[in-house]
């Protein structure tokens, strides 16, 4: 299951939240992000490539190769269930790739990832959610949780021309609102409303 939406949407705590909702439930969980699964940086020094501005975020920053490797396919229905949660560590650029662990058969994985329905990686979720929060409410956010290491001008200038800008790339050429099986409105961190349930079957005859 993949929690998509702009950076600043709440991806990675609506996730956990879900996940601590199916263990209550009595189902295994795992949780991974598509962040862990980057190039490091030494990558795009050592190879040439833009990785800074929106379009080279969106192009060039994830492995996608790695994310369907080392954790989609193997976590899928005919897979080993053998998988890495992490590829890169995104701080330290630590190699974590070799470092598996073995699901359950009834594991569910959520994973938060931006960028989750372009055609590399859609064909792996069994279910695919889509956070609806207005795009400058989420460049707020961003900028006030990166701004104490950033700095506020650096944050405002990350989030906006290349977190923002690879989104508005990504939604460009994906239309992952329409496409999702779950639109949530998470413009309220409290109280989080499904607008869009897919999922269910149809009620029409």
């Amino acid at each position: 299951m993949a929690v998509d939406g702009f950076t600043g949407a709440g991806k990675t705590t609506f996730a956990n939240e879900l996940a601590a909702a199916f263990r209550r439930a009595g189902r295994s969980t795992a949780r991974a992000s598509l962040d862990d699964f980057k190039h490091p940086w030494s990558h795009s020094r050592e190879h040439g490539y833009d990785r800074l501005s929106g379009q080279g975020y969106y192009r060039n920053a994830y492995s996608l190769t790695d994310a369907q490797e080392l954790l989609l396919r193997p976590a899928g229905h005919d897979g080993s269930g053998c998988v890495a949660l992490c590829a890169h560590d995104p701080l330290t650029g630590i190699d974590h790739r070799h470092d598996r662990v073995q699901l359950l058969d009834d594991t569910v994985l959520i994973v938060d990832s931006a960028f989750a329905a372009r055609p590399e990686l859609a064909g792996f979720w069994d279910a695919h959610v889509w956070l609806a929060v207005p795009p400058e409410l989420a460049l707020d956010r961003g900028v006030q949780r990166d701004a104490p290491r950033e700095g506020q001008d650096e944050a405002l200038r990350l989030h906006r021309d290349r977190y923002g800008a690879a989104t508005a790339q990504y939604l460009s050429e994906v239309d992952a609102p329409s496409t999702a099986d779950l639109v949530v409105d998470n413009s309220d961190l409290d109280r989080a409303d499904v607008l869009v349930d897919r999922l269910q079957p149809s009620q029409d005859h």
